[in-house]
C-alpha cells in the first residue's frame, strides 16, 4: 500500500504541478476483476479531492479495455458518471493500467439499497429512472474501437474454453439459438448495468459505474442483464430488486420514444443468466490456474449452480424437488474427534465470531467469504456421498457415464433438451449442487 501511495503522489504532482499528500488510502471490497481504491489527495495549498482509483491487478493489465472505459467516460454527456481525472496504460506509473475519477457520494451496496429505510422512497421510482438512463446510454455516440462480436458466439467460445460442460447450459444454448430475436439496434452497450454498479442517493441515481465491458451491440442486452436474478439479492422484484419490468420499459420509452419488446428482453435475460454461469466459472479458473489466487474467486466457482437453477426456471423446466437424504455413514474411528466436519465447523465459527468483528474493508469481506466457503465444505462432507450415489443412478438411466457425456449428448442431438427424463435428471443435479453451495437459494423468489 505504501508503494501505491507514493506512486499516486508522484503521478498527481506531475498532473497538477504541486506537491500532493495521499491520506486514507484503502482498498474497497468487491470487484473480482479490478482493484478499487479510495483516498484523499491534498495539494500544498490545502485544496483536497476525494478520488477513486480503479486499476487492473498488477501483472494482469488489459490496456485496451481500460482505454475504452476512459473514452466512454469522457463521451458520456447525458449519463451520470464519475468525472475522469486521469487515466494511463503504462504499468510503470501505478503498477498497471488505471483510471482515476472523482469520488461520487452515494451507496452501491445492493443489500443496503434494497433494505435500508434511507432508500425506501427512491426504490419505488428507481426502475423507471434506470430505464431512462439506459435509453440515454443507447443514444450515446459510438466511441471508436468498441468491440462488436456476435453475442452467442462470444458466449459459446467462453463456455467451451472452460472445458467443463454443463447440461443446463447446453439446454439454454439450444433455446437461445431457436428463439433469437432480431436486433433492436446497434448502439453503445454498457455491458454490466446492474445493481452493484450503480451509485444511488436517496434522491435518485448518482452515477453509472464500471464500464469495463462496454461494447457495441443490441441495446436490449443491457435491459436483460439488469433483470437477471443474480442482481435482485433476494428481492422478488425483477429489475435489480427495485421494481417491475413494466416500470423499466415505461421509463425507457419516455426517452427512446418506443417501448422495448418484452420477448426480446426475456431472450436477453436468459442469455445474461447463461453468461453469469460462465462468468462465475471463469472467475474460479483465474484462481485454479494460479493466475490470481483468491478465496473470493474460488468461492464464485461454486455459484455456477445458481444461474443453472435460474435458467431452468426461465425455461419452464420441472420445479426443484428437495430429496430426502439417507443417514450419513458412521465416521471412521481412525482419526477420532473432532471429525473433519467438526473441524471445518469450528474454523467457520472462529472466522464469523472472532475475526469478522475485528476486521473491516477488504479483509472483512474476504473473511466472510472464507467462512461461507467452509460452510460449503461442511455440507459437501455431510451430503456428498448420498448425492454421488443418486447422481450415478441418474446418469446410468440416461446411458451416459458422467456430466460431460450428458452435455455432449445434448449438444450433438443424441439426447433431446426437452425430453422430460433429461430435464428431470438435469434439474436434480442442479438441485443437489445448490443444497451444498447455497441451499437458501432454492427458496429465493423467482
Amino acid at each position: 500500500m505504501t508503494g501505491l501511495a507514493e506512486a499516486l503522489k508522484r503521478r498527481l504532482a506531475a498532473l497538477w504541478g504541486s506537491e500532493v499528500d495521499i491520506h486514507g488510502l484503502r482498498r474497497l471490497s468487491g470487484g473480482a476483476s479490478r482493484e478499487t481504491w479510495a483516498f484523499l489527495a491534498r495539494t500544498a495549498d490545502g485544496a483536497q479531492w476525494r478520488l477513486v482509483l480503479r486499476r487492473d491487478p498488477p501483472g494482469e493489465g488489459r490496456p485496451e479495455s481500460m482505454a475504452r472505459e476512459a473514452a466512454v467516460l469522457e463521451a458520456a454527456r447525458e449519463v451520470p458518471v464519475p468525472r475522469l481525472v486521469d487515466h494511463g496504460l503504462d504499468p510503470s506509473v501505478l503498477g498497471s493500467p488505471y483510471l482515476l475519477t472523482e469520488h461520487v457520494e452515494g451507496e452501491t451496496l445492493p443489500r443496503r439499497l434494497l433494505r435500508d429505510e434511507e432508500f425506501a422512497e427512491v426504490r419505488g421510482r428507481l426502475a423507471a429512472e434506470l430505464g431512462r438512463v439506459l435509453a440515454r446510454i443507447h443514444r450515446m455516440p459510438l466511441v471508436p474501437g468498441l468491440p462488436a462480436e456476435d453475442p452467442l458466439e462470444r458466449l459459446v467460445t467462453a463456455y467451451d474454453a472452460l472445458n467443463e460442460p454443463l447440461p443446463a447450459l447446453e439446454i439454454a444454448l439450444h433455446w437461445l439459438r431457436a428463439h433469437r430475436p432480431a436486433p433492436a439496434g446497434d448502439t453503445v452497450v454498457h455491458g454490466d448495468f446492474r445493481n452493484g454498479n450503480l451509485m444511488v442517493r436517496p434522491d435518485g441515481l448518482a452515477a453509472v459505474l464500471d464500464w469495463e465491458l462496454v461494447h457495441r451491440g443490441d441495446p436490449m442486452e443491457d435491459l436483460g442483464w439488469l433483470c437477471v436474478k443474480a442482481w435482485r439479492f433476494g428481492s422478488a422484484l425483477p429489475v435489480g430488486g427495485f421494481g417491475t419490468r413494466e416500470e423499466l420499459f415505461a421509463g425507457y420509452a419516455q426517452v427512446a420514444g418506443r417501448a422495448p419488446d418484452p420477448e426480446a428482453v426475456h431472450w436477453w435475460e436468459v442469455y445474461g443468466t447463461a453468461t453469469w454461469a460462465v462468468l462465475c466459472r471463469s472467475q474460479a479458473e483465474r484462481h485454479l490456474s494460479g493466475q490470481t489466487r483468491s478465496v473470493e474467486l474460488a468461492a464464485v466457482g461454486r455459484r455456477v449452480c445458481e444461474p443453472e437453477h435460474d435458467l431452468l426456471l426461465l425455461l419452464d423446466a420441472p420445479a426443484p424437488r428437495v430429496p430426502e437424504h439417507s443417514p450419513a455413514a458412521p465416521a471412521s474411528d481412525l482419526h477420532g474427534h473432532p471429525s473433519a466436519v467438526e473441524l471445518v465447523t469450528a474454523v467457520a465459527e472462529f472466522l464469523r465470531t472472532e475475526l469478522l468483528p475485528a476486521t473491516e474493508g477488504h479483509l472483512n469481506f474476504h473473511t466472510r467469504v472464507a467462512a461461507n466457503v467452509l460452510s460449503i465444505v461442511e455440507r459437501e462432507l455431510t451430503l456428498g456421498a448420498d448425492q454421488e450415489r443418486r447422481h450415478a443412478e441418474r446418469l446410468a438411466a440416461l446411458g451416459v457415464a458422467n456430466q460431460a457425456e450428458l452435455a455432449a449428448a445434448l449438444r450433438q442431438g443424441r439426447l433431446a433438451p426437452d425430453d422430460p427424463a433429461v430435464l428431470a435428471a438435469v434439474r436434480a443435479g442442479v438441485t443437489d449442487r445448490l443444497l451444498v453451495a447455497n441451499p437458501r437459494y432454492l427458496s429465493a423468489p423467482s
